[in-house]
């Protein structure tokens, strides 16, 4: 889908540039002061001179209004795309996300620098009792970005539902584990030593 816009796109660019040279070559005839006296001897080549000039005009808007809808359409596709692939509390990927990296495997041997790691914020459900879903969210809101933080260049991170978190690691070393690892441990510590959080 998005290869049709960008094709589309470059068709309107072209459609654009030829219309443009038209118009120069056009324009650049019309100062002919040969070209000039006929257009305006008689009333057929005035009115045909007219007609091709509306044509022109009406090209440049039509052309101004495709690119404005192409502009439009994209900025729909990219929001629809983050509806689907986006966890809308969170913000970082969601469950289908999640299933798109594991489906890459499904069906062949897992390689050997493939590893997992499944993260539950386990007071989650105690914060929503305790006060209610809206800290909750926002206990999950903060958690994410920590682990989206944390996971930043060294593996994928997706909420895999509820308060369960899925860090899929791909050619990965023991030592890149360790390290998103004491980065959460890290993040959470200074998260829980705000006098206004509630603690994960």
């Amino acid at each position: 889908m998005r290869y049709s816009y960008e094709k589309f796109s470059t068709f309107k660019i072209v459609q654009l540039s030829l219309l443009v040279v038209l118009t120069l070559i056009s324009f650049y005839l019309l100062m002919k002061p040969e070209v000039k006296q006929y257009v305006f001897s008689s009333l057929a080549a005035t009115i045909l001179f007219i007609v091709i000039w509306i044509l022109l005009i009406a090209s440049f808007i039509f052309l101004l209004i495709d690119f404005n809808l192409i502009s439009s359409i994209k900025i729909n596709y990219h929001n629809l795309y983050d509806v689907a692939y986006s966890d809308q509390l969170s913000s970082i990927p969601n469950r289908f996300s999640c299933d798109r990296v594991i489906e890459k495997y499904h069906d062949k041997e897992l390689p050997d620098d493939l590893s997992c790691v499944m993260i539950v914020l386990s007071n989650l459900p105690q914060v929503n009792s305790l006060y209610d879903h809206t800290t909750g969210n926002k206990l999950l809101k903060d958690f994410s970005i920590i682990l989206s933080s944390a996971a930043l260049s060294l593996c994928f991170v997706g909420r895999n539902g509820g308060n369960k978190f899925l860090a899929i690691f791909e050619h990965s070393e023991r030592q890149k584990i360790d390290t998103f690892l004491a980065r959460i441990e890290d993040r959470v510590n200074q998260h829980n030593q705000s006098s206004t959080a509630i603690s994960i």
